[in-house]
């Protein structure tokens, strides 16, 4: 995923204003509204650029050693950008250029539109703003620092995910499972504060809460956001509820207990985001022993796309006190791009790899000669696109060919079961970010209802996983998500539509082949010069559809992900 500071700069980058910029406010009527329009966006990225590295570069070193003089730092910087956020002055100049229809220039209001929407979230009392940022940083602390404990035993998210994967212990499983829930009760109530503060800013600049505020200056309509899960949830709901049979009927069989007695624990995965290993094909096996970090490295550099000085200035392997996730950032928009992974040699952790590193591309070829503020992508689901369509190939049999030099046979014989592992692992999770996206609605529209029933009726109804008998705890909480990167899950599944849409476009219409789901693009610079030139490079420089649509002849939809994963081979 995109780091939680990218997240954020991407909401309040235009912001990040001191004193001078104003000045442009004052303008006379009668004066120049282009180049007053120029002038306050050449002062904005005069002073942006060393405030965007300063703090980019302590939030980097807080994910890493955890500790609590770096994330003071983090927050300390917040507060100071705070200060100047609710600079009226400066967002009064920006809504009178745009209330005139713009400066009929197509970057410089494209300039505007980002700056204003960005800005607007900002006008609010300034203490909420800093009180939302030590809020952020507390809960983010205690995530990153805490450890699942059983039996006196520290276990990393890494040993955890192992051994809800490989045990058939049910006691250990349940022990373990339990024991990744208890950060939820950590900080359950401090989400639901900081959910309230959020709101708090939304209503203040006249939106019903943070949910809706949050997609619509990310430039998305909550109605069309809305239909559009309602019909992703019409297009998976009987596959997967076909599918969701074979994983209880191999994990029945698995933990030799009925089906019906099957719990949470029993799905391989805190959340069950991810596929169980129902299939016989072991992907692991494929992986075990591999330099990973080697692997992405030579697959880049085979489209024409150099990552060996993003790999150098990335963390990318376990150490104490550090974040146990994955993510990219982008720390000052001038190409110092880096990675962070806790890299072990299997499977996950090559999609893991290879999909981090799909967001890192993206930042490092975005078009430096774009102004600074458009130097991001066209939206935060668009580079997930990118990372999701580099991701998936680690469960592609001619990948493995390419990259690992499986024989034909191998790869003829792995094929269709690799396919079929990635549509389940596309089927799962797009029933769990039906949880998510609801969720997250429900929390803002009404953060003080029964939260603990709202998630599990939730996980019940479209992950069609039953809720242990008895439990009523703020397991909800455990999911950083909700705390750290609030309003965004969705976009992980718009990023699906759209890998699938690009992969479409890539297959039929650059290599000119038909079987979507059999490309790996390796040694394909063609591939990689259309990512660059249509995608990529671009930035935001247009609005994300429009992005899409000249990129791919149409604007989103969700035709390809169906053809490729619903209604399978």
């Amino acid at each position: 995923m995109k780091n939680k500071k990218n997240i954020f700069l991407m909401t309040l980058l235009s912001a990040i204003l001191v004193t001078g910029i104003t000045s442009c406010g004052g303008k006379k009527e009668g004066g120049d509204m282009k180049t007053d329009l120029q002038t306050f966006i050449k002062k904005f990225e005069d002073t942006i650029r060393p405030l965007t590295k300063e703090y980019s570069l302590a939030a980097w070193n807080a994910e890493i050693s955890g500790k609590e003089e770096d994330y003071n730092k983090v927050e300390e910087l917040g507060i100071k950008y705070t200060k100047v956020f609710t600079n009226k002055e400066d967002f009064e100049f920006l809504k009178k250029v745009k209330d005139a229809g713009g400066v009929k220039d197509s970057l410089l209001d494209r300039e505007l539109d980002v700056l204003f929407n960005a800005y607007q979230s900002n006008q609010v009392d300034e203490k909420l703003l800093n009180d939302i940022i030590g809020m952020e940083t507390a809960i983010s602390q205690k995530f990153n620092t805490y450890r699942v404990v059983v039996e006196g035993d520290s276990l990393t998210d890494n040993e955890v995910e192992t051994t809800l994967v490989e045990s058939t212990d049910s006691k250990l499983l349940e022990n373990v499972w339990c024991g990744s829930k208890k950060i939820g009760e950590n900080v359950s109530a401090d989400i639901i504060a900081l959910v309230k503060k959020r709101n708090e800013v939304a209503k203040s600049l006249g939106f019903n809460n943070y949910h809706e505020m949050s997609l619509k200056l990310s430039e998305q309509d909550p109605a069309e956001i809305e239909d559009l899960f309602n019909e992703l949830d019409d297009l998976t709901r009987d596959s997967y509820a076909q599918l969701k049979g074979e994983i209880d009927s191999f994990l029945s069989a698995r933990f030799k207990i009925p089906v019906t007695e099957l719990k949470p624990w029993h799905y391989q995965n805190r959340f069950f985001q991810e596929a169980p290993k129902i299939y016989s094909l072991n992907l692991d096996k494929y992986y075990k022993g591999k330099d990973l970090v080697k692997l992405t490295v030579d697959y880049y550099a085979s489209l024409g796309m150099d990552i060996t000085d993003i790999v150098k200035n990335s963390d990318l392997f376990e150490k104490e006190g550090k974040n146990q996730h994955a993510f990219c950032t982008d720390i000052d928009n001038e190409g110092d791009v880096r990675v962070l992974c806790n890299v072990t040699d299997n499977s996950k952790w090559m999609n893991t790899m290879l999909h981090e590193f799909g967001h890192a591309v993206y930042d490092k070829y975005i078009s430096r000669d774009l102004p600074f503020v458009l130097r991001e992508p066209a939206h935060t689901f668009t580079t997930e696109a990118i990372a999701m369509i580099f991701g998936r190939m680690a469960s592609n049999a001619q990948w493995m060919q390419d990259m690992l030099g499986i024989s034909d046979e191998e790869k003829a014989k792995i094929k269709d079961e690799a396919y079929k592992y990635t549509r389940l692992e596309q089927l799962v999770f797009s029933r769990w970010s039906q949880v998510m996206y609801r969720f997250e609605k429900g929390l803002y529209e009404n953060p003080d209802q029964d939260l603990n029933k709202l998630w599990w009726d939730l996980v019940e109804k479209y992950q069609l996983v039953k809720k242990p008998e008895g439990r009523n705890n703020p397991d909800w909480a455990s999911k950083i998500h909700i705390a750290t990167s609030p309003c965004y899950y969705h976009n992980y599944h718009l990023g699906e539509l759209l890998a699938s849409q690009l992969n479409h476009y890539i297959v039929t219409k650059i290599m000119k082949q038909e079987d979507v789901n059999g490309a790996s693009y390796f040694n394909n610079k063609e591939v990689g010069k259309y990512l660059i030139d249509k995608v990529l490079s671009v930035g935001s420089k247009y609005n994300w559809n429009q992005m899409i649509e000249m990129a791919t002849g149409e604007k989103l939809t969700a035709k390809y992900y169906a053809e490729q994963f619903v209604n399978g081979k």
